[in-house]
């Protein structure tokens, strides 16, 4: 994947629907292992609830999904999650939503409603970004070609994110792999070829309160 949505930092949403409390607890999670200690230590934080349900996507395709009414009537809690998670299109991210019952039953459509309305709660007090698969390239370039070389990167939106300049400039740009091709041939053009292009690692980076920020 050259990119995908994900959660940076979970945050906690609450609803109340006839004297029911919602409370969701969203988290990043990269793997099923995490995911998993994650929904037990809400289990254990909230042991005097009545239900924790949850839903996970695990995988930057989303190859793994899992949900659990944990006691709920089917398909009324846990699937309302995971149906959430894909309408946002977020994968590496757990859910968790827990119910204090008010006494007074929902019947199964408010149960569905209130379970998706909390996990919506819970993901707008979360930062989600959209990770990019990107390429650190290392440009030199001589003064003359400099002024061509920020017209492009500014064009493209690409960020610099070190300049170290002597009797050459050297550059080093974050690229998105899906961009890189274009870039290179855009670079060596406008200078005629006098740019030394080098690749370095891989890299995923993400904007994250307006700003670019490389991440693992």
């Amino acid at each position: 994947m050259t990119e995908y949505r994900t959660v940076y930092r979970g945050g906690e949403g609450e609803i109340t629907e006839k004297k029911s409390r919602f409370i969701a607890t969203v988290s990043p999670a990269g793997s099923e292992e995490e995911a998993l200690k994650f929904i037990e230590g809400i289990r254990k934080k909230y042991w005097d609830a009545r239900h924790n349900c949850y839903a996970y996507v695990i995988g930057e395709r989303g190859e793994l999904k899992r949900f659990s009414d944990d006691g709920e009537p089917g398909g009324t809690a846990g699937k309302p999650i995971l149906e959430v998670l894909a309408g946002e299109e977020l994968c590496n991210v757990v859910i968790v939503v827990t119910r204090y019952f008010g006494g007074t039953l929902l019947g199964t459509g408010g149960l569905v409603r209130a379970y998706s309305a909390a996990s919506k709660e819970g993901l707008a007090s979360s930062v989600l970004i959209t990770k990019t698969r990107g390429v650190k390239l290392h440009v030199t370039t001589d003064y003359n070609g400099l002024g061509k070389i920020q017209y492009i990167l500014g064009q493209q939106g690409l960020k610099i994110l070190e300049s170290v300049y002597t009797d050459k400039v050297d550059l080093t740009v974050l690229v998105p792999v899906a961009e890189l091709a274009d870039i290179r041939d855009e670079i060596t053009e406008s200078t005629s070829g006098q740019a030394v292009l080098e690749e370095g690692g891989q890299c995923y980076f993400a904007q994250i309160d307006g700003k670019y920020q490389v991440l693992n």
